[in-house]
């Protein structure tokens, strides 16, 4: 059977999910932000900062390097690298205004300053060959992944360095069954218990699906070299559901 072009596997995640990506995500975010790293460590039952740590242990930092965390959030990535390079200077990108107000919150309280655009990261407002290091972190299933990957390509110096993780579609069909099952009961105690709005109640079946349609690790790394990144290499946990993807410009 003849693979589906990325294309038209983007066509049709768009064509799925373009109403809660433009209409609803905004809301939904605005909703989780005041506790949604407490949510995320409940949710993967106390592994949250492993799944943290193992992703900084493949990011290679320099003194004195530019970083853009795109999909930044509440700059758990960039306060990281910061810890771990207080010399970077780290950008964070993020369509949330109340995300990154949690997120420079936190930066402040750990003495780091992070510089905010609240943007749409499909179109980088940066320079061409601006940043040594791009991150990307659980925010790709919510993306038109391609349009994405190119405009970090583009802000990227030659010889810079991509690194994206994420939950992808793990690699067999028990894997997935098992995961969607526990996902569903995750969304709902996790709802409960932080007393979501009704726009993340409303949403919870669309994190399912979107999962769903999403990619394999095997195919981000093909997707990535085929968009043009050179040394592609990923890393995958829990049975091809966690993954981490390195990649040079």
């Amino acid at each position: 059977m003849t693979a589906v072009p990325f294309s038209e596997r983007e066509n049709t995640r768009e064509y799925r999910f373009n109403q809660v990506w433009t209409e609803e995500l905004d809301e939904v975010f605005a909703d989780v932000a005041k506790y949604y790293d407490n949510a995320n460590y409940v949710a993967s039952l106390g592994l949250w900062g492993w799944f943290r740590d193992s992703f900084l242990s493949m990011i290679d930092l320099e003194s004195g390097q530019k970083a853009l965390d795109v999909c930044a959030g509440t700059n758990a990535v960039g306060i990281a690298m910061m810890k771990k390079q207080p010399d970077l200077k780290v950008c964070a990108i993020d369509r949330s205004q109340a995300m990154q107000e949690v997120g420079a919150k936190r930066a402040r309280q750990r003495g780091f300053e992070i510089q905010s655009t609240i943007g749409d990261v499909h179109r980088l407002p940066f320079p061409d060959d601006s940043f040594d290091v791009v991150t990307l972190q659980f925010a790709s299933r919510h993306l038109r992944v391609i349009d994405v990957f190119k405009e970090i390509q583009r802000v990227l110096k030659p010889g810079g360095h991509f690194y994206h993780s994420d939950m992808l579609r793990p690699r067999t069909r028990f894997m997935e069954e098992l995961h969607y099952a526990y996902l569903r009961f995750c969304l709902l105690f996790t709802s409960w218990i932080f007393n979501s709005g009704p726009a993340a109640r409303n949403c919870r079946k669309y994190f399912v699906s979107t999962l769903s349609a999403f990619y394999s690790a095997q195919e981000l790394s093909q997707l990535l070299s085929e968009i043009g990144f050179r040394e592609v290499s990923s890393k995958t946990h829990m049975g091809g559901l966690l993954g981490f993807h390195k990649a040079m410009k």
